[in-house]
């Protein structure tokens, strides 16, 4: 099949002669189908591979996600068959059963199904991605967490009324009973598959709840029986390497998992004591989610270029700001990436280290016997460095050394937490760094913010009243279409209508009118009006550049910036 559907697509001129002998020795070297091979490979989308392997076995193509797929038929196949041979049940009709497959050649596939359901099958082509999408989303957490939740009777994990009374032992010998266990693995593997960014285990007086932040948001996914909260807290604590006896102190740790046979999945964990037990937040650090591109963050383009021109300067520092969770870290390991070199020495403080970058010295701050940013940021000056990256300036002792090592030839890479570029200025004075200090130092400051992207599968354009987008801070002309973009819901999105997240910036380069307007003493709002005659975008200018190439919604506008 493999090389028929290969001169096929060569025939059709879909893919060159060149690209299909690529195509082979990709697939010679990774293993998996030709059509996946192509397609990875970028010669081929897969709506093409989809309709020329529809056309080839004469059965339908379908797209998954314009499909309403049963529930009900996915409990007649198991997961591992669905997952091993990329197909999903979409329908029952009486005894004939509706099954999309990638792969339609596969006839022994096809017997192997009906034997196994007892039902008549017909067969019906979708793209492997969608597959793979499909089967995410509906062998997911809900059939499983019914089985979960079957196995605890009422006299299984028994918990006391007085947490006090638990020994370590007894939460040791119930965090490793096998149904908590696998609520905890459930938990833990639930979350990639629903792309989440953190875990919150919540204990209250009468619930147990958790919640996964996905772009941006939190949603509430489970609801274990409470008397659970104190077993499923220990495993996880033992699974960090934690003190399962304390639970009077804050602890943070970490959890190492193999995900799959090329993915390791790592959570950063933070246990906090609370009235009703103990709260757990689990950060899920994915390397392979690592965006270390810096043109597909979000910069416009004379952004970017401002922001590439202030790394690429021999020292100074570039300070980049924003609330928690507004990707600063990103940009900053994109602009390490960028700038790492053989001959270039390159040391970060980090509090903690979330990615382990080759070729670059990552010290982890510990505050408890004293190594702290200024601590560490001394120390980097004796070890010969060239480019040097503070994880945070959070006192006057960080801010004078960061800014005494910008000015005796090193590049200084650093964040804060300010609303907006301007008000960095006014935040390092307040610090007690001196004006001439601070405009000699700073070659760029860059605020940032977050911004959930709409879903490109249910993306459909809809109809504001001008008056509002004027409202917003577009202009009278840009406003007078009223059409923006917002996402539908579908399979693809958990039908929230948004899938990822784009950054919106606002990039201030410090150039020499900035420079005496510091110096003179200048107000945060009298930066920004200078910056912005300059050429400075706000972050409400670029989220609503964001709007208008419908990458977000009027509401992740209002969400991630105030109006000018």
């Amino acid at each position: 099949m493999a090389s028929r559907i290969g001169e096929i697509l060569v025939r059709k001129n879909i893919i060159t002669t060149a690209q299909l002998q690529a195509a082979l020795r990709e697939q010679k070297t990774s293993g998996g189908k030709l059509g996946s091979a192509l397609v990875k490979l970028g010669y081929l989308t897969d709506e093409q591979l989809t309709d020329t392997l529809s056309e080839q076995f004469q059965v339908p193509s379908i797209n998954l996600n314009d499909v309403e797929i049963d529930k009900e038929a996915i409990k007649l196949i198991p997961e591992d068959m669905a997952k091993g041979n990329i197909l999903i049940p979409v329908n029952r009709a009486g005894s004939v059963l509706i099954v999309a497959i990638s792969d339609p050649s596969s006839i022994n596939v096809v017997d192997e199904l009906r034997f196994k359901t007892g039902l008549s099958i017909e067969v019906v082509v979708a793209s492997e991605t969608s597959i793979k999408k499909a089967i995410d989303k509906f062998y997911d957490s809900a059939s499983t967490m019914k089985e979960v939740m079957a196995s605890f009777d009422d006299s299984s994990i028994g918990v006391s009324e007085e947490e006090k009374s638990e020994s370590a032992t007894d939460l040791e010998r119930a965090s490793q009973d096998a149904p908590v266990i696998k609520l905890v693995n459930l938990i833990l593997t639930d979350a990639i598959k629903k792309k989440a960014s953190d875990i919150h285990i919540e204990p209250f007086e009468d619930e147990f709840r958790v919640r996964y932040r996905i772009d941006g948001v939190l949603y509430e996914v489970m609801n274990p029986p409470l008397k659970l909260k104190n077993a499923v807290t220990s495993r996880v604590k033992i699974m960090s390497k934690l003190d399962i006896a304390e639970r009077r102190l804050p602890q943070d740790g970490r959890i190492k998992l193999k995900v799959s046979k090329d993915q390791d999945m790592e959570y950063r964990v933070s246990v906090l004591p609370s009235i009703h037990g103990e709260k757990i937040v689990l950060r899920l650090l994915d390397k392979s989610n690592l965006q270390l591109d810096m043109t597909k963050l979000g910069f416009e383009p004379q952004q970017l270029k401002v922001f590439k021109d202030s790394i690429d300067a021999p020292f100074g520092m570039i300070l980049v700001t924003g609330p928690t969770g507004s990707g600063k870290t990103t940009t900053l390991y994109s602009a390490l990436s960028e700038l790492n070199k053989i001959s270039d020495n390159i040391c970060t403080a980090e509090d903690p280290v979330e990615f382990s970058l080759k070729g670059i010295i990552q010290v982890h701050m510990q505050e408890d016997i004293g190594l702290n940013f200024a601590a560490a940021l001394r120390s980097f000056l004796r070890q010969d460095p060239d480019i040097i990256m503070v994880g945070e300036i959070r006192d006057f002792e960080t801010a004078e050394i960061a800014v005494k090592a910008a000015l005796t030839g090193h590049l200084v890479l650093s964040t804060l937490h300010t609303n907006d570029a301007p008000s960095t200025i006014t935040r390092l004075l307040n610090m007690g760094v001196e004006p001439f200090l601070v405009a000699s130092s700073c070659n760029c400051i860059v605020a940032q913010r977050l911004a959930r992207k709409i879903c490109k599968e249910c993306r459909q354009e809809v109809s504001v009243p001008p008056q509002s987008l004027v409202e917003l801070g577009l202009s009278e002309q840009d406003a007078r279409s009223g059409k923006v973009a917002r996402g539908a819901g579908c399979q693809n999105c958990n039908d929230t209508g948004y899938r990822g997240r784009v950054a919106v910036y606002e990039v201030m380069g410090i150039g020499d009118e900035i420079k005496e307007l510091i110096l003179s003493g200048a107000s945060a709002m009298e930066l920004k009006k200078a910056a912005m005659k300059l050429g400075m975008k706000s972050l409400r200018q670029s989220a609503l550049a964001k709007l208008k190439e419908g990458l977000i919604t009027v509401e992740e506008v209002i969400r991630t910036s105030t109006r000018d």
